[in-house]
Protein backbone atom coordinates (compact mmCIF):
# COMPACT_ATOMS: atom_id res chain seq x y z
CA UNK A 1 0.00 0.00 0.00
CA UNK A 2 1.41 3.27 -0.95
CA UNK A 3 2.22 5.76 1.89
CA UNK A 4 1.07 9.29 1.63
CA UNK A 5 3.82 11.74 2.16
CA UNK A 6 3.18 14.98 3.96
CA UNK A 7 3.16 16.51 7.56
CA UNK A 8 3.40 14.19 10.56
CA UNK A 9 0.18 13.04 11.91
CA UNK A 10 -0.44 13.01 15.77
CA UNK A 11 -2.61 10.56 17.52
CA UNK A 12 -5.46 12.06 19.42
CA UNK A 13 -6.56 10.62 22.80
CA UNK A 14 -9.84 11.45 24.42
CA UNK A 15 -9.53 12.21 28.19
CA UNK A 16 -12.53 12.63 30.41
CA UNK A 17 -12.95 16.15 31.76
CA UNK A 18 -13.08 16.17 35.62
CA UNK A 19 -12.84 19.76 36.95
CA UNK A 20 -13.88 18.85 40.54
CA UNK A 21 -10.99 16.43 40.95
CA UNK A 22 -8.49 19.06 39.85
CA UNK A 23 -9.88 21.59 42.27
CA UNK A 24 -9.70 19.08 45.12
CA UNK A 25 -6.12 18.28 44.23
CA UNK A 26 -5.17 21.95 44.32
CA UNK A 27 -6.95 22.42 47.65
CA UNK A 28 -5.18 19.41 49.18
CA UNK A 29 -1.81 20.75 48.06
CA UNK A 30 -2.61 24.19 49.47
CA UNK A 31 -3.74 22.59 52.73
CA UNK A 32 -0.54 20.61 53.00
CA UNK A 33 1.52 23.72 52.34
CA UNK A 34 -0.48 25.66 54.96
CA UNK A 35 -0.07 22.90 57.51
CA UNK A 36 3.67 22.81 56.83
CA UNK A 37 3.95 26.57 57.14
CA UNK A 38 1.86 26.64 60.33
CA UNK A 39 3.87 23.79 61.81
CA UNK A 40 7.12 25.56 61.02
CA UNK A 41 5.80 28.80 62.47
CA UNK A 42 4.50 27.28 65.70
CA UNK A 43 7.59 25.11 66.03
CA UNK A 44 9.88 28.09 65.56
CA UNK A 45 7.78 30.19 67.91
CA UNK A 46 7.90 27.49 70.59
CA UNK A 47 11.65 27.10 70.17
CA UNK A 48 12.12 30.88 70.33
CA UNK A 49 9.98 31.15 73.45
CA UNK A 50 11.91 28.31 75.07
CA UNK A 51 15.29 29.82 74.19
CA UNK A 52 14.13 33.28 75.37
CA UNK A 53 12.98 31.80 78.68
CA UNK A 54 16.33 30.04 79.09
CA UNK A 55 18.17 33.27 78.24
CA UNK A 56 16.08 35.25 80.77
CA UNK A 57 16.73 32.64 83.44
CA UNK A 58 20.46 32.68 82.71
CA UNK A 59 20.46 36.48 82.78
CA UNK A 60 18.69 36.51 86.14
CA UNK A 61 21.12 33.91 87.49
CA UNK A 62 24.10 35.98 86.31
CA UNK A 63 22.61 39.13 87.84
CA UNK A 64 22.17 37.36 91.16
CA UNK A 65 25.73 36.02 90.99
CA UNK A 66 27.12 39.49 90.11
CA UNK A 67 25.20 41.05 93.01
CA UNK A 68 26.54 38.38 95.39
CA UNK A 69 30.11 38.83 94.15
CA UNK A 70 29.79 42.63 94.37
CA UNK A 71 28.63 42.34 97.97
CA UNK A 72 31.51 39.97 98.74
CA UNK A 73 34.01 42.34 97.13
CA UNK A 74 32.66 45.25 99.20
CA UNK A 75 32.96 43.17 102.37
CA UNK A 76 36.56 42.26 101.48
CA UNK A 77 37.36 45.91 100.75
CA UNK A 78 35.92 46.90 104.13
CA UNK A 79 37.97 44.19 105.85
CA UNK A 80 41.12 45.39 104.10
CA UNK A 81 40.34 49.00 105.08
CA UNK A 82 39.76 47.93 108.70
CA UNK A 83 42.98 45.92 108.78
CA UNK A 84 44.91 48.80 107.22
CA UNK A 85 43.43 51.26 109.71
CA UNK A 86 44.20 48.91 112.59
CA UNK A 87 47.76 48.49 111.34
CA UNK A 88 48.21 52.25 111.05
CA UNK A 89 46.78 52.77 114.54
CA UNK A 90 49.04 50.07 115.98
CA UNK A 91 52.04 51.51 114.16
CA UNK A 92 51.22 55.01 115.38
CA UNK A 93 50.74 53.76 118.93
CA UNK A 94 54.03 51.85 118.75
CA UNK A 95 55.81 54.91 117.39
CA UNK A 96 54.35 57.11 120.13
CA UNK A 97 55.33 54.57 122.76
CA UNK A 98 58.84 54.35 121.34
CA UNK A 99 59.16 58.14 121.37
CA UNK A 100 57.92 58.26 124.94
CA UNK A 101 60.48 55.64 125.98
CA UNK A 102 63.25 57.59 124.24
CA UNK A 103 62.11 60.84 125.87
CA UNK A 104 61.98 59.17 129.29
CA UNK A 105 65.45 57.71 128.82
CA UNK A 106 66.79 61.12 127.81
CA UNK A 107 65.07 62.71 130.80
CA UNK A 108 66.53 60.09 133.15
CA UNK A 109 69.98 60.61 131.66
CA UNK A 110 69.66 64.38 132.08
CA UNK A 111 68.49 63.95 135.68
CA UNK A 112 71.38 61.62 136.43
CA UNK A 113 73.80 64.15 134.98
CA UNK A 114 72.22 66.89 137.09
CA UNK A 115 72.46 64.75 140.21
CA UNK A 116 76.10 63.97 139.50
CA UNK A 117 76.77 67.62 138.79
CA UNK A 118 75.15 68.98 141.94
CA UNK A 119 76.60 66.17 144.04
CA UNK A 120 80.04 67.16 142.82
CA UNK A 121 79.35 70.78 143.66
CA UNK A 122 78.14 70.11 147.15
CA UNK A 123 80.42 67.20 148.06
CA UNK A 124 83.69 67.46 146.12
CA UNK A 125 86.24 64.71 146.62
CA UNK A 126 89.73 65.33 147.89
CA UNK A 127 91.09 65.23 144.34
CA UNK A 128 88.58 67.71 142.99
CA UNK A 129 88.91 71.33 143.95
CA UNK A 130 88.85 74.68 142.27
CA UNK A 131 88.02 75.46 138.63
CA UNK A 132 86.64 72.59 136.52
CA UNK A 133 85.21 72.29 133.01
CA UNK A 134 81.96 70.35 133.25
CA UNK A 135 79.65 69.08 130.52
CA UNK A 136 79.54 70.26 126.89
CA UNK A 137 76.66 69.59 124.50
CA UNK A 138 76.39 70.45 120.80
CA UNK A 139 72.83 70.24 119.45
CA UNK A 140 71.50 70.21 115.90
CA UNK A 141 69.08 73.02 115.01
CA UNK A 142 67.69 71.70 111.74
CA UNK A 143 69.43 74.51 109.87
CA UNK A 144 72.45 73.65 107.73
CA UNK A 145 75.75 74.25 109.52
CA UNK A 146 74.03 75.86 112.52
CA UNK A 147 74.31 74.35 116.01
CA UNK A 148 73.52 75.19 119.61
CA UNK A 149 76.19 74.82 122.27
CA UNK A 150 75.81 74.44 126.04
CA UNK A 151 78.86 74.45 128.30
CA UNK A 152 79.07 74.31 132.09
CA UNK A 153 82.12 75.62 133.95
CA UNK A 154 82.02 74.90 137.67
CA UNK A 155 83.95 75.22 140.90
CA UNK A 156 84.52 72.14 143.02
CA UNK A 157 85.47 73.23 146.51
CA UNK A 158 84.41 72.77 150.10
CA UNK A 159 84.30 76.50 150.60
CA UNK A 160 82.82 78.19 147.55
CA UNK A 161 84.13 81.69 146.96
CA UNK A 162 83.40 83.85 143.95
CA UNK A 163 85.68 82.70 141.13
CA UNK A 164 86.78 85.03 138.33
CA UNK A 165 88.66 84.27 135.15
CA UNK A 166 88.15 83.65 131.45
CA UNK A 167 87.61 80.83 128.98
CA UNK A 168 88.89 80.17 125.47
CA UNK A 169 86.54 78.11 123.30
CA UNK A 170 88.08 76.89 120.01
CA UNK A 171 86.81 74.52 117.33
CA UNK A 172 89.52 72.62 115.45
CA UNK A 173 88.83 71.15 112.03
CA UNK A 174 89.91 71.04 108.43
CA UNK A 175 89.28 73.22 105.41
CA UNK A 176 90.83 72.42 102.04
CA UNK A 177 92.82 69.59 103.69
CA UNK A 178 94.48 72.07 106.05
CA UNK A 179 94.06 72.12 109.84
CA UNK A 180 92.25 75.24 111.01
CA UNK A 181 91.30 76.54 114.46
CA UNK A 182 88.33 78.87 114.85
CA UNK A 183 87.53 80.81 118.02
CA UNK A 184 83.93 80.78 119.20
CA UNK A 185 83.61 84.56 118.97
CA UNK A 186 84.09 84.26 115.18
CA UNK A 187 81.18 81.80 114.93
CA UNK A 188 78.63 82.98 117.52
CA UNK A 189 76.85 86.29 117.94
CA UNK A 190 76.53 85.64 121.69
CA UNK A 191 80.31 85.87 122.19
CA UNK A 192 82.08 89.21 121.77
CA UNK A 193 85.68 88.29 122.54
CA UNK A 194 88.11 85.41 122.31
CA UNK A 195 88.35 85.53 126.12
CA UNK A 196 84.94 84.63 127.53
CA UNK A 197 84.60 86.18 131.00
CA UNK A 198 83.98 83.88 133.95
CA UNK A 199 82.53 84.97 137.28
CA UNK A 200 80.54 82.57 139.46
CA UNK A 201 80.40 80.90 142.87
CA UNK A 202 79.14 77.42 141.98
CA UNK A 203 78.85 77.16 138.19
CA UNK A 204 78.35 79.22 135.03
CA UNK A 205 76.44 78.29 131.89
CA UNK A 206 77.86 79.37 128.55
CA UNK A 207 75.40 78.76 125.74
CA UNK A 208 74.29 80.12 122.38
CA UNK A 209 74.24 79.31 118.68
CA UNK A 210 77.16 79.03 116.28
CA UNK A 211 77.43 78.82 112.51
CA UNK A 212 80.26 76.96 110.80
CA UNK A 213 81.71 78.44 107.59
CA UNK A 214 81.31 76.58 104.31
CA UNK A 215 84.00 74.02 103.65
CA UNK A 216 85.02 73.76 107.29
CA UNK A 217 84.68 70.26 108.77
CA UNK A 218 84.92 70.26 112.60
CA UNK A 219 86.83 67.52 114.39
CA UNK A 220 87.02 68.55 118.05
CA UNK A 221 86.49 71.33 120.57
CA UNK A 222 89.39 72.56 122.73
CA UNK A 223 88.63 74.46 125.94
CA UNK A 224 91.07 76.34 128.19
CA UNK A 225 89.76 77.92 131.42
CA UNK A 226 91.91 80.17 133.62
CA UNK A 227 91.07 81.61 137.00
CA UNK A 228 92.54 84.79 138.42
CA UNK A 229 93.23 85.79 141.99
CA UNK A 230 95.56 84.60 144.72
CA UNK A 231 95.58 80.96 143.54
CA UNK A 232 95.19 81.04 139.74
CA UNK A 233 94.45 77.81 137.93
CA UNK A 234 94.48 76.71 134.31
CA UNK A 235 92.29 73.84 133.17
CA UNK A 236 92.25 72.33 129.68
CA UNK A 237 89.81 69.86 128.19
CA UNK A 238 89.09 68.47 124.70
CA UNK A 239 85.82 67.13 123.35
CA UNK A 240 85.26 65.26 120.10
CA UNK A 241 82.77 66.88 117.69
CA UNK A 242 79.56 65.06 118.58
CA UNK A 243 76.21 66.53 117.58
CA UNK A 244 73.03 65.55 119.41
CA UNK A 245 69.69 65.62 117.65
CA UNK A 246 66.93 67.66 119.25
Amino acid sequence: MAQVKGSKQYRMVVVPYRPVRRVLLVLVMLLLVGVAVAGSFYGGHHLGVTQQADAVAERNRLRTEVASLTSEVEQLRQQVANLRLGSEVDQQASEEMRNQVIALKEEITALEEDITFYRGLMSPSANNSGLTIGSLNVLATGMPRQFEYKLVVQQLATDHQVLSGYLNFNIVGRRNEAVETLSLHLLSDQVESEDIRLRFRYFQNIEGRLTLPDGFEPERIELVARSTGRNPETVEKKFGWLVQEL
